[in-house]
């Protein structure tokens, strides 16, 4: 009772599945990449004018910069890239020391157009800094968590936490 137009059912939709899978597996390695390179080109990062790490999604577009004596600058800029004068703005920067036992909090100043650390932050790098910024005293705070590096990349000759490479 329909043996054979079970098996020969059955046969053909084992055929059926072993064409489709490589074409599902093709899909989806492709997907992947596809996702891979996605994320890959959001980890690049803009640069600052000054060489320092453009804050995104920032208005008017602040640039963090670590000064040689480890003291931070955020410095602002409207679109075409011209310094603006800081208004309301904060800053706060909360250093996590690789021994993650110390957390520094550093505020900020304004000091000409500029807003300036008011002390150093820790010594060293490899380091991971929580910045929080507010537009004003009344919103709510953005946080920008990147690891502060400060050896140059050998591509961009940018400080590796300003890269501006793809990588």
């Amino acid at each position: 009772m329909g043996g054979k137009e079970d098996e020969s059912a059955n046969l053909q939709d084992t055929e059926n599945t072993m064409k489709t899978t490589p074409k599902k597996i093709v899909a989806t390695g492709a997907l992947l990449v596809g996702l891979c390179v996605g994320h890959a080109a959001d980890k690049k990062h803009l640069g600052g004018p000054k060489g320092g790490r453009l804050l995104e999604k920032t208005e008017p577009r602040a640039e963090f910069y670590l000064e040689k004596d480890h003291t931070a600058t955020i410095t602002f800029y409207d679109t075409a890239m011209k310094t603006v004068p800081a208004a309301a703005q904060t800053v706060t920067i909360i250093a996590d020391t690789k021994e993650g036992k110390t957390h520094t909090h550093v505020e900020f100043e304004k000091k000409g157009d500029v807003l300036v650390s008011k002390t150093r932050l820790p010594d060293g790098d490899g380091y991971n800094l929580v910045l929080q910024f507010k537009q004003t005293a009344d919103t709510k705070p953005q946080n920008f968590r990147f690891k502060l590096e400060t050896h140059t990349c050998s591509d961009c000759k940018r400080a590796e936490y300003a890269c501006i490479c793809d990588e």
